[in-house]
């Protein structure tokens, strides 16, 4: 008989505030902040420092693939968040929920921005590629090739119709979104480009780069005429291209490369972020104050000048004609002073720098500025922590820190109580207690370096034995450590409990096993109760003890040495028992069975053993991980072990049959720590990803075999993915300069759809023979005609069209141009019978469109195709033009309604309505265009 398991699948995953790689940004009300944690994105409310939803992407992919790369927020509640295996998914803050995937880059996303409107959305990647997509549509416009080196940075001109990109190959593109060409390359920058931006107005774009300084370019705009606003008087074709024009620079203060820069909302602040701890913030003075300080600085160079040139005239003072020829250069001063040139420093002026405890991963100006403020300014750095910054005119200020939600580095030990109620976490400096349920931390208790931990089985007191020797007794109920005791000589590197006894063992790096006794008394002059800890034995061994575990009667003890050796002892006599040796470096982690019968080492060879404690023989040696393994336990009173390791996966194995059950991926660096429930229903895992996993067991059943054919198959389908476009497919050439390309790639998905769509091309086509035959057969008869189950009642023509309700508006590009031309044909003919569809028209166009444009030629040059065509166009016209006109007459509509309410209360649509004017305006004026030009035309045919 075949055993069934049940499945364990991630449940939750808590402790991380602020992710390293990715950006922070705020949404476009000013009140939540976006923020990375692995996979999800965190939406903070500031003011009450909570986090009120999370992000997560419900995908079957899981791990350091899908890590958040990058933020956007566009205008509305729509947020972007770009992730590490290509894709960009589109959410709804106010709901929570996804709205869209869009897949189109091979690298991960490393740049997103929207436009003012938050129509379209910019995506640049490691792939040295940008895409333009369309948020309303869903879909991808064009692909920008022509960076030579990863897209670092992306941003709107022209009220979107221009994008500038920067790269780590050192330069800027100007491209042309109307045109989707390259219009200007501009170079100057000496190494990688890190980040760019554009104020309000649009007058400067800054970029920040490992250079000493910031470069500032001033951007030249067009008026509806196509002539240029700023620099009219040049008229050479090669100004025409030129939208950015060297404006000057300005000295950094820090000597390391910058990271982010970034002007706030109302463009009079803009941030430059190093890769450091220092933020440098410059006010950004109006045109009237620019000039005064420029007026400043010619008068303080002349009279330096003047000062200059009379003590020159007091030594040399039978100086002449050149003394003179000096003085007659002094005369064009005034001239100079009363219309001086503006440069760098008389706009930007540096007013403060704000230097963090830590590294500065990403900054992000508030969009609503507070009141008595410059304005507010939020920090991620890189200990899992996020400040905010109030900017004043004398002074910074730090507001608020949320830190309590996640420790500041690893998570180096995890254990839960004995009700499964709470669970206790280690790091290098604090001592959590959360509840895993929730993933609420409940308490935070400075300590020393934690390397293990115990909670007592009454549940009221914490263990914790440190990297100094010591142990610290934490009370949980009130969340502070009671007591710190010298214990060893070396750092405590394991703690295990004394069945049925009130003590526990400790093992350290002094080469010393300590048996420990507890018991809660009133200490003399002290009110309260307290847990009062003694030694009671010590047991040496020949080298640093690194794991301690204790069987389950209490009748051994074994210790893991520093010599790869794991030596058993008899725990009351300490009288040697068995030597398991096999391990070729060091056993890092072992745990007992609940029985007796097995224990398990995991050590930092990459295997596991499971030995017999009867006679110290083992069953199995397996090859479990790919680098070593931390941390290993039984399910409570089964064989199956949990194992942990460097290789970021969590294994459930079972130790009877030596068979590897379930790989459970998720965290996004090495695994240090472990804890199983009692009752086994969940396991606990803590990273050096700085997160703590919760595992849940359900009802799901599954079975070897099948896990296994699973496992091939992802593997199958990763070395399709991954092995056969970098190995054995030709290597890309390098694009020419601006080249474009198609938007989407092609995914596993979009072929499994194109492969369902051919075969109900095929079902189709063979039920329509079916129908045509049957009434040939039966004109007099009247039978009735047996439909293919398969079809599920439909007509052909309707289950082809059902073929696309699955299809991603996104994916539907590279689903039909994976179609072989006698499918595209057969596809073309049911066109005609889904125009009839009303909420299908666009889909309908979309197809037709992507099938004309793709086999084009081979239409031309197949008979066959030409009535499908003929009939096709006539009614696609028809169809759209109807369609067209219905929105034209909805829009007609609510322009009417929008003029009367504004007619009645001004105030609400000023804008919208001076808007509409200007519409209007141009409207007109190219219609008088068209008609003076048919004048002309009229004119010239009579003549």
């Amino acid at each position: 008989m075949v055993k069934a398991y049940l499945r364990y699948e991630p449940a939750a995953s808590f402790g991380v505030i602020a992710s390293v790689v990715s950006n922070i940004t705020y949404d476009s009300s000013g009140k939540h902040l976006l923020s990375p944690a692995l996979e999800k994105v965190g939406v903070w409310h500031v003011r009450q420092g909570l986090c009120t939803k999370t992000l997560t992407p419900s995908s079957s992919s899981r791990g350091p693939s899908l890590a958040v790369n990058s933020i956007a927020s566009s205008p509305s509640s729509l947020i972007a968040s770009g992730y590490g295996d290509g894709s960009i998914r589109i959410w709804d803050s106010d709901k929570g929920t996804c709205e869209t995937t869009l897949n189109g880059h091979k690298g991960a996303v490393t740049a997103l921005r929207y436009n003012k409107t938050g129509s379209l959305l910019a995506s640049g990647s490691k792939d040295n590629d940008v895409i333009l997509w369309d948020v309303v549509g869903e879909t991808g416009l064009f692909r920008l090739r022509g960076h030579r080196d990863q897209v670092t940075d992306v941003v709107f001109l022209s009220s979107g119709k221009k994008l500038v990109s920067s790269s780590k190959d050192k330069f800027l593109r100007v491209w042309d979104i109307d045109t989707q060409h390259c219009m200007q390359i501009v170079g100057g920058h000496h190494s990688e480009i890190w980040s760019l931006d554009v104020d309000l107005d649009e007058r400067y774009l800054v970029t920040g780069s490992a250079d000493n300084e910031l470069r500032f370019y001033s951007i030249k705009h067009e008026s509806a005429d196509g002539e240029s606003v700023n620099g009219g008087e040049e008229s050479s074709i090669q100004n025409k291209w030129e939208v950015l024009r060297h404006f000057g620079e300005i000295q950094r203060q820090s000597k390391d490369r910058v990271a982010t820069v970034q002007f706030n909302k109302s463009g009079s602040l803009l941030a430059c972020q190093v890769a450091g701890k220092t933020v440098e913030i410059y006010r950004i003075l109006d045109d009237a104050e620019a000039k005064r300080k420029a007026k400043r600085r010619v008068h303080r160079k002349k009279e330096k000048k003047h000062s200059k040139e009379a003590l020159e005239g007091i030594e040399n003072v039978d100086g002449n004609n050149e003394n003179k020829g000096n003085d007659s250069s002094v005369t064009h001063g005034p001239i100079e002073t009363s219309n001086p040139t503006v440069t760098v420093p008389d706009v930007f002026k540096l007013l403060h720098t704000i230097r963090a405890s830590k590294k500065i991963c990403s900054i992000s100006f508030c969009p609503i500025t507070p009141k008595n403020s410059l304005g507010s300014l939020a920090l991620s750095l890189n200990n899992n922590l996020l400040e905010f910054y109030s900017i004043e005119q004398g002074e910074t200020k730090k507001t608020l820190a949320i830190d309590l939600q996640g420790h500041r580095s690893d998570v180096r030990s995890v254990t839960l109580s004995s009700d499964n109620t709470f669970l206790m976490s280690t790091s290098h400096n604090a001592v959590k207690i959360w509840n895993p349920s929730t993933g609420s931390c409940l308490r935070t208790i400075d300590s020393g370096y934690g390397l293990c931990s115990l909670i007592l089985p009454t549940n009221k007191y914490g263990l914790v034995g440190t990297k100094d020797g010591t142990i610290e007794i934490i009370d949980i109920g009130s969340g502070t450590c009671v007591e710190v005791m010298e214990a060893h000589g070396g750092s405590v590197r394991s703690i295990a409990a004394l069945p049925h006894k009130n003590g526990f063992v400790t093992g350290s790096a002094d080469h010393d096993v300590k048996f420990w006794e507890y018991q809660i008394k009133q200490k003399p002059g002290q009110a309260a109760k307290q847990l009062i800890v003694s030694n009671v034995s010590t047991m040496k061994m020949n080298d640093d003890a690194l794991v301690v575990a204790i069987s389950p009667d209490a009748k051994y003890i074994a210790v893991a040495l520093l010599d790869s050796t794991v030596k058993v002892h008899f725990a009351d006599t300490f009288k040697f028992f068995l030597s398991l040796y096999g391990h070729k470096l060091p056993v890092l982690c072992m745990d007992i069975s609940s029985d007796g019968d097995l224990i398990v080492t995991g050590s930092a060879d990459k295997n596991i053993k499971i030995w017999g404690l009867d006679f110290g023989d083992c069953h199995k040696s397996i090859f479990a991980h790919a680098d070593s393994v931390m941390a290993v336990q039984f399910v409570p009173k089964t064989h199956y072990v949990f194992s942990v390791g460097k290789d970021r996966l969590v294994k459930y194995w079972d130790a009877d049959k030596f068979e590897l059950l379930l790989t459970l991926e998720g965290h996004h660096a090495d695994i240090w720590c472990l804890a199983v429930s009692n009752r086994g229903d969940f396991i606990v895992t803590g990273s050096h990803d700085r997160s703590i996993r919760r595992w849940d067991r359900t009802e799901e059943q599954f079975f070897i075999e099948e896990e296994k054919e699973k496992r091939l198959e992802e593997m199958f389908e990763a070395d399709i993915d991954n092995a056969f476009e970098n190995k054995y497919a030709l290597k890309e050439e390098i694009p020419e300069e601006g080249a474009v390309a198609l938007a989407g790639k092609q995914t596993q998905e979009t072929l499994s759809a194109t492969d369902l769509i051919i075969e109900r091309l095929d079902i189709a086509e063979a039920e329509e023979k079916c129908i045509a035959e049957h009434q040939e057969k039966n004109s007099r008869n009247v039978a009735v005609f047996q439909a293919n189950p398969l079809m599920n009642g439909l007509s052909p023509s309707d289950y082809v069209l059902s073929a696309f309700s699955d299809v991603h508006s996104n994916d539907l590009e590279q689903t039909l141009l994976a179609l072989p031309f006698s499918d595209a044909l057969k596809l073309l003919s049911y066109l005609k019978d889904w125009t009839s569809y009303s909420d299908k028209v666009e889909l309908v166009c979309r197809i037709g469109t992507l099938l004309l444009q793709t086999h084009y030629n081979q239409l031309l040059a197949t008979p066959a195709a030409r009535p499908i065509l003929t009939v096709f166009s006539d009614i696609f016209y028809e169809r759209v033009k109807g369609w067209k006109d219905i929105f034209g007459f909805n829009l007609a509509a609510m322009d009417h309604i929008q003029q009367m309410m504004a007619s009645r209360s001004d105030a609400l649509f000023h804008d919208a309505r001076s808007k509409l004017l200007e519409i209007r305006a141009r409207q007109s004026k190219r219609l008088e265009e068209r008609s003076d030009t048919g004048e002309v035309k009229r004119k010239k045919k009579k003549t």
